[in-house]
């Protein structure tokens, strides 16, 4: 045993096996508290995302057409995250917001634990630490309640199994499968589990030694690939469902939604925290990756300095691509997986995590969420609206739209950029830059009975000299227009 360590001897050897069984538990746990707080529901699309779960339970069916604003009221809606969002409704309609943020929180810390596990097949100690903090500490910024974390879990399994099978000199066992057909249904995030195949399918390809070796890989991974692409087709839109995630990242008014904004470095945040430790890391250590794992790691970046939402994927592929890499450099020897050692079992470790999970959960119900104004919860704002103004037509912040459907209000705008299209977006954005104009003009097309923008926005001020109308209610965080 002590032969398969560089330093430290038995002794060492042993507690680095004692951090390997710590590890899962302890990310798990610690992941889980850190998603139990309110802050999971600082976003308008949660409402929206349950909204639609509800309406579907009571429907049993799939939406197919848009039941929420006024503006597109019947137009074709593809609802790709339909199981996600029956999930988030039925646990809305057990214990109401509480409830969504201990179904969120569980998907986190089951990534968690799932990634703390994986990450000990290859690398231990300090350098397991680290990369658990990497691959969680990225996922910070998109830890929303919205079906993107339901779909986590299924992204650490199949990104670990494909790392493993070229570990062990396979092809991914097929027992992962069905674990796409639900990734189809949950997240549109599924087509780059697909296109992961590829890198390492290519891998296995290179490293093949003869021809009849080759011929094998192509056979072995193709049609596992293939039959990935066929489960991804279960799904309710069929086909439709491989075509719109290509459809929706070639809309050009994405670049005006936060979530695909590029990153930024004005603040100290996880990414640079993370770009800074890999680079003292690759300077001070030998880190020498395969070409192609060392590409897909640079495409990953690549995507996550573009577009923020990219960052959450980047932590948890990054990290188990860094695994086995981290492990040599730090001299712990060959890779964990493909020596046959595995991780110490700790089952009294796991059941305690398990039931320090259930108590905190329990303690998220006892004292229930209660959600007050916020970024984008208009909460008093819409309180000082009347009822009968509330049933005319409303202008609304596109960030204030979830909200509204979460309330009954049917919007003239939401965050469901697919649904409204690229027109329809940069119309919008030209209207509350403001265009005065075309401000007046929609007002009055649209017969606006009351607007709510975000307190200080250009459009809001242009309301208060906006002819017939006046302010009915202000406060930091949201601004409410009414005709005079």
């Amino acid at each position: 045993m002590q032969g398969r360590t560089s330093t430290g001897g038995g002794a060492g050897f042993s507690t680095r096996l004692a951090m390997r069984g710590v590890a899962p538990p302890a990310a798990a746990v610690l992941a889980f508290l850190a998603a139990l707080s309110t802050r999971l529901l600082n976003d308008g699309d949660s409402w929206w995302h349950v909204a639609a779960g509800r309406l579907m339970i009571a429907r049993r069916a799939v939406i197919h057409s848009d039941p929420f604003s006024y503006t597109f009221a019947g137009a074709a809606w593809h609802t790709h995250e339909w199981l996600a969002q029956i999930l988030l409704g039925g646990a809305f309609g057990v214990g109401g917001w509480s409830a969504v943020v201990i179904l969120t929180a569980a998907a986190m810390g089951l990534t968690a634990w799932l990634l703390g596990r994986d990450l000990s097949r290859w690398v231990d100690g300090l350098p397991l630490l680290c990369l658990v903090a990497l691959g969680l500490g990225l996922g910070t910024g998109s830890l929303l309640a919205r079906p993107h974390m339901l779909a986590l879990p299924i992204l650490e399994i199949w990104t670990a199994e494909l790392i493993r099978a070229r570990a062990e000199a396979r092809s991914p066992r097929w027992i992962v499968l069905p674990l796409m057909a639900l990734w189809a249904n949950l997240h549109g995030s599924f087509m780059f589990g697909l296109a992961l195949i590829g890198p390492f399918a290519l891998e296995a390809l290179l490293a093949a030694p003869s021809f009849g070796a080759r011929r094998d890989v192509v056979l072995r991974w193709g049609t596992f690939g293939l039959a990935a692409a066929a489960m991804a087709v279960i799904s309710p839109d069929g086909v439709g469902t491989l075509l719109f995630p290509i459809q929706l990242l070639g809309m050009k008014s994405l670049a005006h939604i936060g979530e695909w904004a590029p990153a930024s470095f004005a603040t100290v945040g996880p990414l640079e925290v993370a770009l800074l430790a890999t680079l003292f890391v690759a300077i001070t250590r030998p880190l020498r990756l395969p070409v192609i794992r060392a590409l897909l790691l640079l495409l990953l970046l690549y995507l996550a300095l573009q577009h923020t939402r990219y960052e959450q994927m980047l932590g948890v592929i990054g990290a188990l691509i860094l695994a086995a890499p981290m492990a040599r450099a730090f001299g712990q020897g060959a890779d964990a997986a493909a020596s046959g050692e595995r991780p110490a079992r700790t089952p009294i470790l796991t059941t305690a995590a398990l039931s320090i999970a259930l108590l905190l959960a329990a303690g998220r119900l006892a004292w229930p969420v209660v959600l007050g104004d916020d970024v984008d919860r208009p909460a008093s704002a819409l309180a000082a609206v009347p009822a009968a103004t509330r049933q005319t037509h409303v202008l609304n912040e596109y960030s204030f739209g979830g909200y509204l459907i979460g309330h009954g209000v049917a919007p003239f705008i939401d965050s469901r950029a697919d649904l409204y299209g690229d027109a329809w977006l940069e119309a919008y954005d030209r209207l509350i830059r403001p265009d005065r104009a075309a401000l007046a003009a929609t007002l009055d097309a649209r017969q606006i009975g009351w607007t709510l923008f975000k307190a200080g926005s250009p459009v809001a001020d242009a309301m208060d000299e906006m002819p017939g109308w006046r302010r009915l209610y202000a406060d930091r965080w949201a601004v409410v227009h009414v005709r005079r």
